[in-house]
């Protein structure tokens, strides 16, 4: 069984980060349109997709997910926009040598 990790633009110009099986994707991403749990994007909506991937296991997609989590908006919005060098530049850190 494989595993998604997907991002959302949330209403107010967040962003969500989440998982879950492959199969069940869209199932997911309605529940949050329609504010089915009431989590972090109930009050951000309407929500949009805008960057998903598919992993063949749960596990890579969980640490993918822990890992885009943790990244700044500049790095996302990057990886949106599918500007692979910037987001290298903006991997590096500052003030490293």
């Amino acid at each position: 069984m494989g595993a998604s990790v997907y991002m959302l633009r949330c209403a107010d110009g967040s962003y969500y980060v989440g998982s879950t099986a492959a199969e069940d994707k869209q199932r997911r991403l309605l529940e949050h349109q329609s504010g089915a749990y009431r989590g972090c994007t109930f009050s951000r909506r309407p929500v949009e997709l805008v960057w998903a991937e598919d992993f063949e296991r749960i596990t890579d997609a969980h640490a993918a997910e822990r890992q885009l989590k943790g990244w700044s908006r500049a790095k996302k919005e990057a990886l949106v926009r599918g500007e692979w060098a910037l987001v290298q530049i903006l991997s590096k850190r500052s003030g490293a040598r």
